[in-house]
């Protein structure tokens, strides 16, 4: 399976990572799947694996402990930029982001960054609308008990 060039691109701080180090697990036009460890060392995590559905503009993150437990579910709502003739990857945070703990507790974060940046012009108002469709989308998986996806249930 040939790897891709990943790039990890924010809008709050304004940054772009080269992510395609993480470890490639499972490639198609519709699901990218990589292990990975935090880009700055944490005590509280150790690493996660990730499952960027690229056509449905979300990424799913099983988030573990320092001793490999599972801590919780962290959704980046993102739009996919892909250069087919580099092969290359640009995942766009879109600002909002759902964490779902173990218990089904559901936390939306960074609502907050989301309106600084479109009152800044950081943001498109259309990126901004796609994000907020897709948070509606992952929260009413959530909240009907169809969350996580279930190719993120299997043991990688």
């Amino acid at each position: 399976m040939k790897k891709p060039i990943v790039l990890r691109k924010r809008y709050v701080p304004s940054e772009i990572i080269d992510i395609s180090g993480d470890e490639l697990i499972f490639r198609n036009e519709e699901l990218l799947i990589t292990k990975w460890e935090p880009i700055k060392k944490r005590p509280d995590i150790s690493g996660g694996i990730s499952f960027a559905f690229l056509k449905e503009g979300y990424k799913v993150s099983k988030f573990f402990g320092p001793y490999g437990e599972f801590k919780y579910w962290y959704c980046d709502i993102i739009k996919v930029l892909y250069d087919e003739k580099q092969d290359k990857y640009t995942l766009v945070d879109l600002l909002l982001d759902v964490k779902i703990m173990p218990d089904g507790r559901v936390e939306v974060l960074d609502a907050d960054e989301l309106a600084e940046a479109l009152r800044n012009n950081i943001i498109s108002q259309d990126e901004a609308c796609m994000s907020l469709g897709i948070l509606d989308k992952i929260l009413k998986m959530a909240y009907s008990g169809k969350f996580p996806p279930e190719v993120c249930l299997k043991d990688y």
